[in-house]
């Protein structure tokens, strides 16, 4: 059975049962406490709570898809027979239209004769300190079949939760087969605050999630997930190189990955995504260095091939580009990296720290090849050194805005008086209009990706593959002067963060929000979260000229705009 078979088969056995097929989100998360999405649920957590309403928006109480997924916290492990950073979570969800009998028998069905394959045993909730004991669970599996081996497990293997900060949680069962763990079932009673406290929730859920990698392992009675046709386009021309099995699987791994998170906008830099992108993209720029030239084109045409079927967003044009930039960046100082590593007779932390600065070479990079000399070396050590240097590097900037040109932490703008903030002020407001402007000229696709503002002018900084025309440039001026024109209220409203993104309010890439957002709006042509100041009217601002447009980088555009009389 293909991994194709096997998400067709997953969708529609739970199709057939009253879900709602809903596709994957974003690997960038609404929920600013998390980096990427990690899990299935992540997209649900507002109708776990009762935010938002799962039948006015999915027409069902059970909603089911395959999310992708990216994890980091054991990027480290990365090589083995099953770690990956990049993965697909098969799961099915349910927000009041039924709990734990059904889904417990649901899954047992889909394994056992969708999948046709035995099940050794399920674990259960024990129980640990005031929660209690999944006892239900234990009764409903035994009621399916008597001789069931049920395990149980406390709080650490077999109760899931929160993704992030807070968010719903509860006790789990899982489903092993041949000795592995294919399906985590997670009842959702809880929600875990952000102080750590439970508190039961008004309407259970059901958030269920199943690695397709590691399902399509066991269904193709394959050894390790890189031996699946998942990998089979990938492994068969990394194999023809000389290097190790552990070296062949981190780069098909991080393959995927870098494909992926460019596709949804992520870029290679030195803070938060950027940075974790930059790592995968470096560890792998590495190992063709080391062993020899790598066709790393034909590996992305393989990817986006065979999973463009599923996911028709993959843009290899955009995904190259964007590899081959930061390689041509990398290999300027790769190989002078290199021979200084080799040049080391030992490797603290101060001096991978000082590799990574001088070279870009990254952790991962320096711990495996400096073998017994980085023996100490850790990652913890590394990142607490590599967060001081953030922070003495933002203390000695001058120039530091938030993503809507404001100073971080205080919603002001840079002004050095009276009549320069009202300036100010004016210039911030129009970059509102403009976002949602380019948006309505050029889609969707557009999102901000930071903003500078002066007296003098505005800078806005976005997310495009190409340079504008002059037509498309003179619908987004005109699109802007023209609400001026109208002189329009802006209003301000202050809601609940999760309320403010299900209003359909525009976030900030990468900006971190408190629970409690300001969100201004234009009638029905601007919706921003955002805290600094604004105009009253549309009127006050004046006519805005585009004088400039440009690239940053790759996928990445920037408008310079000023104000005429």
């Amino acid at each position: 059975m293909t991994y194709q078979e096997i998400r067709r088969k997953f969708l529609e056995f739970f199709e057939k049962r009253g879900h709602t097929i809903v596709p994957s989100s974003s690997l960038l998360p609404a929920d600013p406490s998390v980096l990427f999405t990690t899990a299935g649920m992540q997209q649900f957590k507002p109708y776990y709570t009762g935010e938002a309403d799962t039948v006015k928006n999915f027409g069902s109480l059970n909603t089911a898809s395959i999310q992708k997924c990216l994890r980091t916290s054991d990027i480290d492990e990365v090589g083995d027979e099953s770690h990956l950073t990049f993965f697909e979570m098969l799961g099915n969800f349910s927000f009041g239209g039924y709990f734990k009998k059904e889904a417990i028998q649901w899954a047992h069905e889909f394994i056992t004769k969708e999948m046709n394959l035995p099940i050794d045993y399920v674990s259960v909730f024990g129980g640990e300190g005031d929660i209690p004991a999944d006892e239900e669970s234990e009764k409903i599996w035994k009621s399916i079949n008597p001789g069931m081996a049920v395990k149980k497990f406390g709080r650490k293997d077999n109760f899931w939760g929160p993704t992030g900060n807070e968010g719903p949680c509860g006790p789990t069962t899982e489903i092993y087969v041949k000795g592995m763990e294919i399906w985590n079932l997670v009842f959702n009673e809880y929600y875990h605050k952000a102080d750590g406290t439970l508190e039961k929730l008004k309407t259970p859920g059901i958030d269920t999630g199943m690695g397709l990698e590691r399902l399509a392992m066991v269904v193709q009675q394959k050894e390790n997930i890189f031996e699946t046709d998942l990998f089979l386009g990938l492994m068969e021309r990394l194999n023809a190189l000389k290097m190790s099995a552990r070296g062949r699987r981190i780069i098909a791994d991080h393959i995927r990955a870098i494909t992926f998170l460019v596709t949804d906008g992520v870029l290679p830099s030195n803070k938060d995504r950027g940075y974790v992108l930059r790592r995968l993209m470096r560890r792998v720029i590495t190992q063709g260095q080391i062993h020899g030239e790598i066709d790393f084109g034909a590996l992305f045409a393989w990817l986006c091939e065979n999973y463009r079927s599923f996911y028709p967003e993959l843009d290899q044009q955009k995904i190259v580009l964007a590899f081959d930039e930061e390689r041509g960046k990398f290999t300027k100082t790769l190989k002078q990296g290199l021979r200084e590593l080799g040049r080391l007779e030992q490797v603290d932390t101060p001096t991978a720290f000082k590799l990574y600065e001088s070279y870009g070479l990254p952790f991962e990079v320096i711990k495996e090849l400096g073998g017994e000399k980085a023996a100490g070396l850790t990652r913890e050590s590394f990142d607490e050194i590599f967060k001081q240097h953030q922070t003495k590097s933002r203390a000695g900037a001058e120039k530091k805005f938030g993503g809507h040109g404001l100073l971080p932490g205080t919603g002001e703008l840079k002004a050095g008086n009276e009549a320069e903030l009202k300036k100010a002020t004016r210039l911030h407001t129009a970059t509102h209009l403009l976002h949602a402007a380019l948006r309505k000229v050029l889609g969707n696709e557009v999102h901000q990706a930071g903003s500078d503002i002066t007296a003098e002018r505005l800078r806005f900084d976005f997310t495009f593959p190409r340079k504008l025309t002059e037509t498309e440039l003179k619908k987004v001026e005109d699109s802007v002067n023209e609400v001026i024109s109208q002189d329009r209220p802006v209003t301000k409203e202050e809601m609940a963060f999760e309320n403010a993104l299900q209003t359909g309010a525009l976030s900030f890439f990468g900006q971190k929000y408190p629970p409690r957002v300001n969100v201004y709006s234009v009638g029905d042509f601007s919706k921003e979260l955002c805290g600094g100041p604004h105009v009253s009217h549309t009127g006050e601002i004046g006519r805005v000229k585009i004088v400039k447009e440009e690239a940053v980088s790759v996928g990445m555009r920037r408008i310079r705009a000023v104000l005429v009389v």
